[in-house]
């Protein structure tokens, strides 16, 4: 007489999990290398105007940054609404900057030190008068190497049509 087997039920085995520590661990490790975390709190209104020869900067970490606008809205009651000058993060007077520049000069090599570039980051609205103590204060503190962030134009059109 034959006898008949039953079939065992032929399941999917469970899937190796192992590896799994491994992989988050080298994805938590990549983002912590790759992210870049905000360097200063903006306590300024910073709205750039346009341009449109705009050039990139090569290297970043030799660019420091001075901003000037207008006190953002909690720091409005303690500052009033007149363009301010800040400086990493705190607000400055024009004094300051000097001392600013040498400070940061100083914790630079002294390769790098010579290709400093202090970027000022102002909004559209500050007056140019403001522009011109920050540029004095830097000449005094001979940072020459000047630049202007600005937001790209899509054409030049689009310049002439927000003057009018």
């Amino acid at each position: 007489m034959a006898v008949i087997k039953k079939k065992k039920d032929k399941s999917l085995p469970a899937v190796n999990t192992s590896a799994l520590p491994d992989i988050v661990f080298m994805l938590l490790f990549f983002f912590m290398v790759a992210t870049v975390m905000r360097e200063v709190d903006l306590k300024v209104t910073v709205n750039k105007p346009l341009a449109t020869e705009i050039q990139k900067l090569e290297r970043k970490s030799l660019v420091t940054y001075i901003y000037a606008g207008a006190p953002r809205q909690n720091y409005q009651d303690k500052f009033g609404r007149s363009p301010r000058v800040q400086l990493n993060d705190s607000f400055a007077s024009l004094d300051d900057i000097q001392p600013f520049v040498i400070q940061e000069r100083e914790e630079k090599s002294e390769e790098d030190a010579a290709m400093m570039t202090m970027s000022i980051k102002a909004d559209k609205e500050v007056k140019m008068g403001l522009i011109t103590d920050i540029k004095l204060q830097l000449r005094k503190a001979q940072a020459l190497k000047i630049n202007y962030s600005s937001n790209p134009a899509k054409n030049v059109e689009a310049l002439y049509s927000l003057d009018n």
